[in-house]
């Protein structure tokens, strides 16, 4: 665990110093630091979008923006802090599809309500699902894995990084959806289930799409269909699961912004302009899309939507599966 001291030493990446900040008044907004806090540790794909956007935004608000990392219990550790915090803008929560989405059906007494305890900011980027099998497996064609799975049921086997992750989450939708029993195999993490894919021990996987383009386009994977509503820039010649008449396999591993509830309307909208703003700067959008993820934006309104409609559409599935914590 990190102490206080590195944490903020490792989170000066956001820091922009402005003589500005001497002029600012404790009636501005903001007229301190704001602290980014990711429930995750250092260096996984949530840290690193909020080290980018710290500075990004650092320069606009002219405070410094730092990166708090508190993970534990699947991100709900970091969440909760940021839900007991005082609302006044200045801890913020890099808001994830687990904790905001999932956690609620799987854990019997969580710290906050995902509903009640924040007020959504906009939506940073979300991360589509490639359906992936190791190159020699015989699946060349993603209807030649559904005929191999409806003849022989429990055969089939799926890798994912623990039970209710996005991966386990979107290779139970698939099945549900084309009609096909195969088994789960939980690991300890996505990098584990990919190992376990290039060794042959499971025969695929839904893997997120940063983390999928690079063994697809050595060669290591075949890729069989994505989870985007359309398809993905990096793998342009794959099709989606919605081209390939199955419109409810649309799945994301996604990521936003939140603070506390009760934060005054006028911070919403000012990290909404300042944040939406660097999501439009070129050169974020290029280090998003690249490895396949999707550039989000938006209104807070949206954004609270868009949680609502993950929550209604997950709950049926987590209950079905009766997912407990690990």
């Amino acid at each position: 665990m990190l102490t206080r001291r590195q944490t903020l030493t490792y989170g000066l990446a956001g820091f922009t110093p402005l003589s500005s900040h001497a002029q600012k008044t404790s009636d501005e907004y903001p007229s301190k630091q704001i602290s980014l806090v990711v429930s995750y540790s250092p260096g996984g794909n949530v840290d690193l979008r909020a080290r980018m956007l710290g500075v990004a935004t650092a320069k606009t608000l002219g405070v410094p923006v730092i990166v708090e990392n508190k993970p534990g219990a699947n991100g709900n550790i970091g969440h909760e802090y940021v839900a007991r915090s005082t609302p006044d803008g200045y801890t913020l929560v890099l808001a994830t599809m687990g904790p905001m989405a999932v956690s609620s059906f799987v854990y019997p007494k969580l710290g906050f309500d995902p509903e009640a305890s924040f007020q959504p900011i906009v939506l940073i980027e979300k991360a589509p699902m490639v359906l992936v099998t190791r190159a020699d497996k015989p699946f060349k064609t993603l209807k030649e894995l559904i005929e191999f799975g409806q003849k022989n049921p429990n055969q089939l086997t799926f890798g994912n990084a623990g039970s209710g992750s996005a991966h386990h989450l979107a290779a139970e939708l698939f099945m549900q959806s084309v009609g096909i029993r195969g088994l789960s195999v939980p690991y300890k993490g996505g990098s584990q289930a990919a190992t376990a894919l290039l060794s042959g021990e499971i025969d695929a996987l839904f893997e997120q799409s940063y983390a999928a383009v690079p063994s697809v386009q050595t060669g290591k994977v075949r890729a069989l269909a994505v989870t985007a509503e359309k398809r993905l820039t990096s793998l342009p010649s794959i099709p989606t699961m919605i081209e390939l008449g199955y419109p409810k396999v649309v799945v994301h591993n996604w990521l936003g912004l939140a603070a506390p509830k009760q934060t005054p309307t006028h911070v919403i909208q000012k990290l909404n302009q300042v944040f939406n703003q660097a999501l439009a700067q070129p050169d974020i959008r290029d280090k998003i899309t690249t490895p396949g993820n999707i550039v989000g934006s938006g209104t807070p309104d949206e954004f609270k939507t868009f949680i609502l409609s993950e929550r209604r559409k997950w709950a049926p599935i987590v209950k079905s599966l009766n997912i407990k914590p690990e």
